[in-house]
């Protein structure tokens, strides 16, 4: 359970640097590389996404198959 909780923080965390980064390269006039700070955010949370997924098939399977 508290590792579902870091894994929330964290992707807060992600969302929040990337909005104010996001801002602040908008606000500057280089929508460009806003728009590739926020695609980058996206793919790191995605991977945190995958990783996590991958530990809970994992443990589905440890469950249902009784394999360490």
């Amino acid at each position: 359970m508290l590792a579902d909780a870091t894994i929330l923080f964290q992707i807060a965390g992600i969302g929040i640097i990337v909005a104010l980064i996001h801002t602040i390269l908008k606000q500057m006039g280089k929508e460009e590389i806003a728009q590739f700070a926020t695609l980058v955010g996206f793919i790191i949370v995605l991977v945190i996404v995958v990783n996590s997924l991958s530990d809970l098939f994992q443990q589905i399977k440890s469950v249902f198959l009784f394999q360490g």
